[in-house]
């Protein structure tokens, strides 16, 4: 089967207002600047994200925020996105913070099937607030719940037409796990590949899981945050 999708615009063309999605990306490495960027041009509002962070000013889901897309956001980091401090702190939008390493766990499971399961992490702070505890072995742990999304945008380093994806070292991190955890998965990659020219034992999301494949227009990939070091003697 074919995935293929000539643009960006067309693979978001019917996303609605109030849907669930799910962004890759860790700070601003891998994340699907393209469909990220023809959301924008959407204008479509009262969406509910999970990444796990927003990103910077001016960029990625950032835009997205100076846009008013979105009412609520579930993420683990606030990052240096001064745009989502002043909506949150105006009440202007709903946000949860989940540790890192759950956050991770609770996609996995909406993409295993898993309804939820007990961690240790939270215990006795208000990360545990309302929700169910129960001692196994003698130790106290907080049950989450798994997270799903009607939509997940995500980029990959090279694909085929069939959404077979293999991604590019740190620019793994959250996309493999959000292609499981959605109705609609809908990846960016910077090279599309024929079938068969993927090694089998590199491909880390199988195409079942992707309904949707683009070819990014054009990457910027800036960095987050630059820190220099001069060079010679102390």
């Amino acid at each position: 089967m074919n995935k293929i999708v000539q643009s960006a615009d067309a693979a978001v063309a019917d996303i609605a207002s109030g849907s669930t999605i799910m962004l890759g990306g860790f700070g601003l490495c891998g994340i699907p600047e393209n469909l990220i960027a023809a959301l924008v041009r959407r204008r479509i509002t009262g969406l509910h994200t999970i990444s796990n962070n927003m990103g910077v000013d001016g960029f990625g889901m950032g835009l997205m925020l100076e846009a008013g897309m979105i009412a609520s956001h579930i993420g683990s980091y606030v990052g240096e996105n001064r745009k989502l401090e002043s909506l949150v702190l105006r009440n202007e939008l709903d946000l949860t913070l989940i540790p890192q390493g759950t956050l991770a766990e609770r996609i996995r499971a909406g993409g295993a099937g898993i309804p939820a399961f007990y961690v240790p992490t939270g215990l006795g702070t208000v990360v545990a607030d309302g929700k169910e505890t129960r001692e196994i072995d003698g130790r106290e742990y907080v049950m989450e719940r798994a997270l799903h999304a009607d939509v997940a945008l995500i980029k990959a380093w090279r694909g085929d037409r069939y959404g077979n994806l293999i991604y590019r070292k740190t620019a793994r991190n959250f996309n493999p796990v959000m292609a499981t955890a959605a109705d609609l998965t809908i990846a960016e990659v910077e090279e599309l590949v024929e079938p068969g020219m993927l090694d089998p034992d590199q491909i880390i999301t199988p195409g079942i899981y992707v309904k949707r494949i683009i070819v990014g227009a054009a990457y910027r990939k800036p960095i987050e945050s630059k820190f220099i070091q001069s060079g010679g003697a102390a």
